[in-house]
């Protein structure tokens, strides 16, 4: 049992993913966190910027080109199985009962920011963990237009690695004393993410009901 724990915990620490699992473990755990669904625990967010950071510093030692390419391509092709496993398994998953890696409130959620959102949803989760998985297999599930999905799914992708490594590698190169603070930086960034989640979801839930209201009138 203590084995399992210290497994997650272990999954949990993008600092020691980083230092010991190297390129292979980060792109294998971004390929995961973005659409394959008992993955959405996993970090996504920080490991990018924490990537950024140990490159920037030398910590990690991998050329920003090759990261830059390896953590889009995981990116892109983890929501391309998503989306696959939603269009061709989505009724199985949705009837599937709740377990500790499976929640069917999460994909009412991502329900929601489509809602509100509509495609733009697979740009604007990419920013949001735990819609950032469910997103990609709900647009599957919803037969959402392949080549629509694509372009926002690299569009996001793009847009999600380069601000979040780029900006990482530059403030490791900058400052390479970031480092000391890496905890603090996993701190900040859980605060905003859980944050963002949490009003989205709100907001999507008040303008749905708004429109319910308004329908009813």
């Amino acid at each position: 049992m203590n084995q399992i724990v210290d497994f997650f915990q272990y999954l949990l620490n993008s600092e020691e993913i980083i230092q010991t699992g190297g390129l292979v473990l980060i792109t294998l755990i971004i390929y995961i966190e973005n659409g394959i669904f008992f993955g959405f625990f996993l970090p996504g967010d920080y490991l990018l910027f924490l990537s950024g950071v140990f490159a920037g510093t030398r910590t990690l030692d991998v050329p920003l080109p090759l990261l830059l390419v390896c953590i889009f391509g995981a990116a892109v092709l983890g929501s391309l199985t998503g989306y696959l496993t939603g269009r061709y398994f989505g009724d199985r998953l949705q009837n599937r009962p709740d377990s500790l890696f499976f929640k069917k409130k999460h994909i009412e959620t991502t329900r929601e920011y489509f809602l509100k959102y509509g495609s733009r949803t697979l740009i604007v989760a990419r920013f949001l963990p735990v819609v950032r998985t469910f997103a990609p297999i709900l647009s599957g599930l919803i037969r959402m237009n392949f080549r629509y999905f694509m372009l926002y799914n690299v569009i996001g992708g793009a847009v999600w690695v380069l601000s979040l490594v780029g900006g990482g590698f530059y403030f490791g190169e900058k400052f390479p004393w970031i480092v000391d603070y890496v905890h603090y930086i996993i701190i900040f960034f859980l605060a905003v993410t859980t944050f963002t989640v949490i009003r989205g979801y709100l907001n999507a839930r008040k303008d749905m009901k708004q429109e319910k209201e308004t329908v009813g009138e």
